[in-house]
């Protein structure tokens, strides 16, 4: 992996956590063994298995050994498994972050900085990879927690780190709606907000990057319960997660019916917002009023 930020590849260790959560799982099942049964061969206990099958947990290379040999994996198959159990332990950049990071934000940007293709609504503010410097500075202001100035900066600094995702080779594919309140409010004063809706439109007139907005008139919509974001991989192995942030905490559905629950909802905004030249003709006029 290349040291600078924008060498961060596709195979982020945290999609090969969870693959690697996957696959043990799977060989598990294919023995025919249960966690419990599982946790009394190896003297562990059974919430170690859950853990380590739902990707709460990374187990150490030794854990993972003792695993693969119960159930009875060995040749090349062992061997890329344990590949993927050392791609999963890199560090990312994001972890010299970790003191202004809260740790699920961490699982966040691994997901988003693995995948390939990313289907993010808003209702209420730009989507965090087409924001600007002044305008995430005053969104972090304006925020419920109380930030001394250093603190800022720093989440203003993972901001814009994460953005150089959109400046790769092989960038993601972005398709952000928002709704038309997003463009609206004013968030710091009307010289931020202005800057902020030009680069919208520079960004959507890029490539790979498309832009909606959900205009006032149509009233209730799909996207009223509030944002959400899909991620989809580069590989089919890695299935498709739907992370959806609420007061309580964030979430991250990676089953099938949740995951086809978001991708209609977001089918359905996009066929209730206005079209992409049109969405940019709204933006421009916002941006000159």
């Amino acid at each position: 992996m290349s040291g600078s930020h924008n060498g961060v590849r596709r195979q982020s260790p945290t999609v090969r956590a969870r693959r690697l959560a996957v696959e043990l799982a799977n060989r598990r099942d294919a023995t025919g063994l249960t966690r419990e049964e599982v946790a009394r061969r190896l003297k562990w206990s059974p919430s170690t298995i859950f853990r380590i099958e739902t990707g709460r947990s990374l187990p150490q290379p030794r854990s993972i050994r003792e695993l693969l040999d119960l159930y009875g994996v060995i040749g090349p198959e062992r061997d890329s498994l344990m590949q993927l159990a050392r791609e999963a332990r890199q560090p990312c950049w994001w972890h010299s972050f970790r003191d202004v990071l809260p740790s699920p934000y961490e699982v966040y940007i691994g997901l988003e900085s693995g995948a390939e293709s990313l289907y993010n609504f808003e209702p209420i503010v730009i989507p965090g990879l087409l924001q600007t410097p002044d305008y995430v500075r005053a969104l972090i202001k304006g925020g419920a927690q109380e930030l001394g100035h250093d603190e800022i900066e720093r989440r203003v600094e993972v901001r814009l780190i994460r953005q150089q995702i959109l400046t790769r080779q092989d960038r993601p594919r972005l398709w952000a709606i928002i709704d038309e309140a997003a463009i609206h409010r004013v968030v710091g004063n009307p010289t931020i907000m202005r800057k902020q809706l030009h680069h919208l439109v520079t960004a959507a007139e890029e490539g790979k990057t498309t832009l909606q907005v959900v205009p006032f008139s149509v009233g209730s919509h799909p996207g009223t319960t509030g944002p959400f974001v899909i991620f989809g991989f580069p590989e089919q192995a890695d299935a498709q997660v739907v992370y959806v942030e609420t007061l309580a905490g964030d979430l991250y559905l990676e089953q099938h019916a949740d995951v086809s629950r978001y991708t209609l909802a977001f089918d359905r905004l996009r066929a209730t917002a206005l079209s992409p030249d049109d969405s940019m003709g709204m933006v421009k006029r916002a941006a000159e009023a």
